[in-house]
């Protein structure tokens, strides 16, 4: 059967992959001229299985009135006459209520671990070649209150099954030693051992070659524009060729993979997808001071900033806009991280050579991600993962194949299919 996956990021060029190997003739298609070039260009490179919890919990309504007004907060909210967005925002104070809250982190605890064994199988199958390292991830905590309920996060860490260890201050800098070189080190700290960082630019950009050499056809500079249906059937999918001409691709079934553009898509079949842009920034930093940037990558919970050390370079990543599908890049965004940088690893980087970065995160108001059928018969969604693109990758991808081949997969988790939801 031949599957036509709509997009080349990390949901799309990992669906394929499963999907070819689950048995599947695969085609992809993507308005760039190469994968992974728009949400999955330059994340924070974390594998964070290690942070489950949903941005929507009970704490997050006065969190978000605290930062209301202020353009330095880590969410800046842009309200718009945008019915959409209100909708989404109404959708994500429900999802905040307590017991949706665990229901959603236990959720998205589960898939996340699959997801991560999924990549390290895969990693090991095929030696793919991409810049990675297996040290962990140590969340920050820089105010007392927050530390002193380190304990009860580690225990709720422990019953979804992740590995954690509650740090003080000494045992911060004893695993990252080039925290002591910040002005204020840490108060304490969460170190999750199992957790990884890698540039997953790199990671789709090997997967893809691979990819090629087995069979997969990659329609590149391709605009997506339509979907033609007769009922509950898609017949082809409209696009636009490089050269300007239109066309359409035809296959037995369709997976979408357009992270925020999904819903735009679908929205004239009648399907209503709850995803909506969040805008994340990321500075790449050219490391010169080997001995003092960090090799464990860092999450800085208090400003919601993540930091991982990608061979030469220190990606800094984080901060979310809700401004719709606005791109445009905002430099005081972009100049708060590289001063987080300048602040924390003084002397560590070459400031004046960042390479700064804007994308859409396709955020559901639980955030966990779409996955499986639609309502339409050979239609089935991957997208809507927020945040944890990277972290979801795999393990996303592989339910997916499970789910298009009648199999039932393996995590715990409310996929898009009646049969196994």
């Amino acid at each position: 059967m031949h599957v036509l996956v709509l997009g080349a990021g990390l949901a799309g060029v990992t669906s394929a992959w499963y999907l070819k190997h689950a048995g599947f003739d695969v085609s992809v298609v993507d308005r760039q001229p190469g994968p992974a070039m728009e949400t999955s260009f330059a994340n924070g490179g974390q594998i964070s299985v290690s942070h489950p919890e949903p941005w929507a919990n009970p704490g997050a309504p006065g969190t978000i009135l605290r930062w209301l007004g202020n353009d330095a907060a880590p969410l800046r909210v842009t309200p718009r006459a945008d019915w959409h967005q209100w909708l989404w925002a109404a959708r994500f104070l429900r999802e905040c209520l307590p017991w949706r809250t665990r229901r959603n982190t236990a959720a998205i605890a589960a898939l996340a671990r699959y997801s991560r064994e999924c990549l390290q199988a895969l990693r090991g199958a095929t030696e793919l070649d991409y810049t990675h390292a297996r040290r962990g991830i140590l969340h920050l905590f820089f105010d007392a209150a927050e530390v002193a309920r380190i304990p009860a996060r580690v225990a709720e860490l422990a019953a979804y099954a992740i590995a954690a260890e509650a740090c003080d201050t000494a045992r911060c800098l004893a695993i990252e030693p080039a925290l002591a070189h910040m002005a204020r080190p840490p108060l304490g700290g969460i170190y999750a051992p199992d957790d990884e960082a890698g540039d997953a630019k790199e990671f789709i950009d090997a997967l893809t070659l691979r990819l090629k050499a087995e069979g997969v056809r990659f329609h590149f500079e391709t605009r997506v524009d339509a979907l033609d249906h007769q009922g509950g059937l898609i017949e082809g999918v409209r696009v636009t060729r490089p050269d300007g001409s239109s066309a359409r691709l035809d296959a037995s079934s369709y997976v979408l993979c357009m992270g925020s553009y999904s819903p735009l898509l679908v929205a004239p079949l009648g399907e209503r997808l709850p995803i909506y842009p969040v805008k994340g920034y990321s500075v790449s930093v050219p490391i010169v001071a080997p001995a003092r940037a960090p090799l464990v990558s860092l999450t800085d919970e208090a400003r919601r900033i993540v930091c991982s050390r990608l061979g030469n370079t220190l990606r800094v990543a984080g901060t979310a806009e809700l401004n719709g599908y606005d791109l445009s890049p905002d430099p005081r965004r972009e100049a708060a991280m590289l001063a987080w940088v300048d602040t924390h690893f003084a002397g560590a980087t070459d400031l004046d050579a960042a390479e700064a970065w804007c994308g859409l995160r396709p955020t559901t108001p639980s955030n966990r991600p779409l996955i499986g059928k639609s309502g339409l018969l050979n239609l089935y969604y991957n997208t809507g993962h927020g945040t944890l693109g990277w972290t979801l990758a795999c393990g996303s991808a592989a339910a997916l194949a499970d789910l298009m081949s009648g199999r039932r997969p393996r995590p715990d988790f409310p996929f898009l299919d009646s049969r196994f939801g």
